[in-house]
C-alpha cells in the first residue's frame, strides 16, 4: 500500500524515537544502534560483512508488523581519516562502540504498518548551525531541570542524568543511562535556533 504524509511523519517519528534495532544481512541477524547526522544520513559500528552484504535491512526496533523495516545501503569509511567526526556523533549518542568498522547508512525504502515508503521521506538534512550542537550544549548547562521535566510529560518516567545528544528542526535527542529518548516538537513548532528551542522545551515541560 502506498503512504500518504500522515503516515510518512509517523514513520519518520518512529525512526527518530527507536535509534536501537536490529540489523539483518546474508541470514545473520544482530543488534544495531544508529546516530542521525547534519546531513540526513545516519551512522553505525558496524562488522565487514554488514558492509558487503547484497541486501540489508534495519527493524527498528524489531521485525513485528507494527516496527519500521528499513531497506539500507552501507558505505565505508575510517575514522582515521574522516573529517567529520561521525564516528564521535555515534559515540555521544551510544558509548562504546561494538566495532571498529564504520558505515553511513542511506536509507532506500520502508515498509511500515502495511505501507510501503520511498526512502527520501527520511532524508531531512539539519539546518540549524553546526547541527544544533551548540544549542545541545546550552540546554545541557542551563536546562536540565526542562529535560527532565520535557521527560516525564511526554513518557512517565525520570531521567536521573538526561543529556542532550542533539537538536534538529523536529525535536530534541536526548541520552539516558539505558536508551535515547526522542522529544518530538510539537505539530507545527519548527526549532530554528536557540530562542525557539528554548521555547519548544518550555511547552514540552508545561504539563509536568
Amino acid at each position: 500500500m502506498e503512504s500518504d504524509p500522515e503516515i510518512e511523519l509517523k514513520a519518520y517519528h518512529w525512526l527518530r524515537g527507536n535509534l536501537a534495532g536490529f540489523i539483518r544481512f546474508d541470514g545473520e541477524r544482530i543488534p544495531i544502534k544508529i546516530a542521525p547526522l547534519p546531513d540526513g544520513r545516519f551512522v553505525a559500528s558496524v562488522m565487514v560483512a554488514m558492509q558487503i552484504a547484497a541486501d540489508t535491512v534495519l527493524e527498528l526496533p524489531d521485525d513485528g508488523d507494527a516496527d519500521l523495516h528499513l531497506m539500507v545501503s552501507l558505505e565505508k569509511f575510517d575514522e582515521r581519516t574522516e573529517p567529520n567526526g561521525c564516528a564521535d556523533r555515534w559515540r555521544t549518542y551510544h558509548g562504546d562502540p561494538p566495532d571498529v568498522n564504520w558505515a553511513w547508512i542511506t536509507i532506500d525504502a520502508a515498509k511500515f504498518q502495511g505501507y510501503f515508503i520511498d526512502g527520501e521521506v527520511f532524508h531531512r538534512p539539519n539546518t540549524l548551525e553546526k547541527g544544533g550542537s551548540t544549542i545541545s550544549r546550552m540546554l545541557n548547562q542551563t536546562k536540565l531541570d526542562a529535560i527532565r521535566a520535557a521527560i516525564r510529560t511526554q513518557f512517565r518516567i525520570d531521567a536521573a542524568d538526561p543529556v542532550v545528544v542533539g537538536v534538529d528542526p523536529d525535536g530534541f535527542d536526548v541520552r539516558r543511562q539505558i536508551d535515547v529518548l526522542r522529544l518530538n516538537a510539537p505539530a507545527g513548532t519548527v526549532i530554528s535556533d536557540e530562542k525557539s528551542a528554548l521555547a519548544t522545551l518550555a511547552t514540552l515541560a508545561a504539563n509536568a
